[in-house]
């Protein structure tokens, strides 16, 4: 299916969280669709790095270190635009898998703060100016954590509940205004870093995550589902889309093959 062309007042897309996985995934991916992309991360040679490659495939990139959890250098970005088409809130991860009786609350913390109120950062920055364009979009990259528990999940679980509430309750605020409010909900995703994240760099952890799934998803098809949400015709708001590997059927139910 053809996607349609990001207008002259809309042809600009900020990706945060996007130095790896679904967020340089998805900054090819607009890219690619024609959208001029402002790649976001606190690690500037990785942002640099994507946005030359993508430059040099003949589309058009620039990189912006930044730290979405700092509200001061989030509104000195936001200052460089006049107006854009397209945000993608796509910073976040999880720390930890322990139980709630266990689990440490600066991890907590630090979850919290980077999905929740870095997202809010962000949609608070640059809402005007996406607004301004005419024909705007805001993409929140929840996951499926934010539609359901599992155990060992909870400080995760809890950051993308509130990431979900946001995206639906801005949702409710802005209807009228010529942006939509889009939620991308991945379930069990393989990239490089998420899980080794996670597991604070424990290679047999992270492993076991994926152990016999024959193929979960990668960072390439959440960010083809972000890139058709964004593309779609401007009276078309896709609200919520949860995407999974066919092997997972819930959080807690996947099939494994031995």
């Amino acid at each position: 299916m053809a996607t349609a062309a990001p207008s002259a007042a809309s042809r600009i897309a900020v990706v945060t969280g996007a130095s790896s996985g679904i967020g340089a995934a998805t900054a090819r991916g607009l890219a690619a669709a024609g959208y001029r992309v402002v790649l976001t991360a606190r690690r500037k040679d990785r942002v640099e790095a994507i946005a030359e490659e993508i430059n040099t495939a003949g589309h058009s990139a620039t990189a912006y270190p930044l730290d979405v959890t700092d509200r001061a250098a989030v509104d000195e970005f936001a200052t460089a635009f006049r107006t854009i088409g397209v945000l993608v809130n796509n910073a976040g991860g999880a720390l930890g898998a322990d139980p709630v009786a266990t689990g440490d609350p600066d991890d907590w913390r630090r979850m919290y703060e980077t999905n929740v109120i870095g997202t809010l950062h962000l949609t608070q920055a640059l809402l005007p100016k996406l607004e301004a364009s005419g024909d705007g979009t805001v993409v929140v990259v929840s996951s499926t954590a934010g539609h359901g528990t599992y155990e060992g999940g909870a400080g995760y679980v809890a950051a993308k509940h509130a990431e979900h509430v946001l995206a639906e309750t801005l949702r409710l605020e802005i209807v009228g205004r010529p942006v939509r409010v889009v939620e991308i909900a991945p379930g069990m995703v393989k990239t490089d870093e998420f899980a080794l994240t996670r597991f604070a760099g424990d290679r047999e952890k992270a492993d076991k995550v994926y152990a016999g799934v024959a193929e979960p998803l990668t960072a390439g098809d959440v960010a083809d589902t972000i890139v058709w949400t964004v593309t779609r015709p401007s009276h078309v708001n896709v609200d919520l889309l949860v995407v999974r590997p066919r092997a997972q059927a819930s959080n807690t139910k996947v099939h494994r093959e031995r």
